[in-house]
């Protein structure tokens, strides 16, 4: 199931990369902006709830739909940006086994706990 799990969140990355494609940047925005979705980590420095929270805030794939959905909507393509990066670095991150957090440890994450 980890395996079937892991190629389903690699589609999703490369769906990303389409929707990206349809933008009007150049590739190398991806590239840089691909891992700033972990400067949410920084909460962690403040206590373990709110880096959670902010790490959640900024790796939900239904809250990446819905900025990419209003970017669409308002025909703002740094929106959309915004909402392709979000989606394509949860999905990228789920691959590597990083999910969502709990609030007791950052090791403890819906996909199950890092490193075991």
């Amino acid at each position: 199931m980890q395996l079937l799990l892991k190629i389903e969140e690699l589609f999703m990355f490369l769906l990303g990369i389409l929707l990206f494609g349809h933008l009007d940047f150049a590739w190398w925005w991806f590239l840089v902006l691909l891992l700033a979705p972990d400067l949410g980590m920084l909460g962690y420095i403040v206590s373990v709830k709110v880096g959670a929270i902010l790490y959640n805030l900024l790796h939900h794939k239904g809250i990446a739909i819905g900025v990419y959905i209003v970017g669409v909507y308002v025909q703002n393509q740094w929106v959309q940006l915004v909402g392709v990066i979000l989606f394509s670095h949860a999905s990228m991150d789920r691959i590597f086994g990083y999910g969502l957090k709990y609030f007791t440890n950052f090791k403890h994450t819906h996909l199950g706990e890092l490193g075991s």
